[in-house]
């Protein structure tokens, strides 16, 4: 078996065409479809079957083709560190996570990095959890963080972060003036949920089943950010990862504190066996940093927004100045 004629037949499965698969690899097209020949004489199963001017993949090429990819994917695993190395010697960070942390809580970190006076370009890939043990798995990232949604099987991971979850609301909603937000009062309004397979919200439904509340879900979205910009735009009200409502305190987005304990958990995850480089540790301690500010912050505006709900439950007939005497009713 040639290497050769496997390459070719990757080719045509991916382009569709032999003539297409030439043009790929820089070949005549009569030298892919005796590459084909060849690999289909040596297997004794055809791989494609030729109809008018196409060819169809059979169900043994699609197999075929499976196993194909994960020899190939090592080959770029390979070529992809030798492109960094040249380009960028040590000085290359590849990092894949959640959008939960990759959209406000790692471009902070970033910040405070300061690749540019380290001589550092730094990668950031946005994706589900499932792509990033992909890309861990492979090879390709230095890095992960994802959340425990899913196996960690074949995995190196440690736990970075567990917080509880905030619900977020619109200024004018009626539960933006309480000092917290409780789930019984939930049903009354439209709700703003994570998607059914999100570990947070398989969380939440447990707790809610537990005390029989349904909530009246409107939309549903994988992401937290997109349940701030739901809540911000009045569409209900929502359950979040606190991390990513300080992105948008600023616009105007209430933060409350709920009266049952649902965690987010972010994980590091790492492919076995693999040193991390000085940069990766360095930018750990730098996200562990980031970490411990942001957490103060969320602290002071959780703290802040209780002080003001509590001041308003206080009725107003207490707050008559010292010996005055209560305004009269007209």
């Amino acid at each position: 078996m040639r290497i050769r004629d496997i390459e070719v037949f990757r080719a045509v499965m991916n382009a569709g065409s032999t003539s297409k698969a030439a043009a790929l690899l820089g070949i005549s097209q009569p030298a892919v479809s005796q590459a084909i020949r060849r690999l289909e004489t040596m297997a004794d199963f055809m791989l494609f079957e030729r109809l008018r001017s196409r060819l169809v993949p059979t169900q043994e090429a699609v197999a075929l083709m499976r196993e194909v990819d994960q020899y190939f994917r090592g080959f770029e695993v390979i070529e992809h560190r030798i492109r960094s190395l040249r380009s960028y010697g040590l000085g290359r960070l590849t990092i894949a996570c959640l959008p939960a942390l990759g959209t406000g809580f790692l471009p902070r970190v970033i910040a405070a990095f300061d690749a540019p006076s380290r001589d550092v370009q730094i990668s950031l890939q946005v994706m589900s959890s499932r792509e990033v043990h992909e890309k861990v798995s492979a090879g390709q990232v230095d890095f992960g963080l994802m959340s425990d949604e899913m196996s960690m099987a074949g995995l190196e991971h440690s736990v970075f972060v567990r917080m509880p979850a905030v619900a977020v609301v619109n200024q004018h909603h009626p539960l933006a003036a309480r000092p917290f937000i409780a789930v019984a009062d939930l049903p009354e309004f439209p709700f703003i949920a994570l998607n059914p397979e999100d570990s947070t919200r398989l969380r939440l439904d447990t707790q809610l089943m537990a005390r029989e509340i349904r909530l009246k879900t409107v939309v549903e979205t994988p992401y937290s950010h997109t349940v701030c910009e739901l809540a911000l735009a009045g569409v209900g009200i929502g359950i979040a990862h606190p991390l990513v409502t300080l992105d948008f305190a600023e616009r105007g987005l209430v933060v409350k504190p709920i009266d049952v304990e649902v965690m987010f958990t972010g994980v590091l995850v790492f492919r076995p066996g693999t040193p991390h480089t000085e940069t990766a540790r360095q930018f750990m301690r730098h996200m562990r940093m980031q970490l411990e500010r942001d957490q103060k912050a969320l602290k002071l505006a959780l703290s802040a927004v209780a002080t003001v709900g509590d001041e308003a439950a206080v009725p107003k007939r207490s707050r008559r100045p010292a010996g005055g005497r209560a305004p009269q009713r007209v």
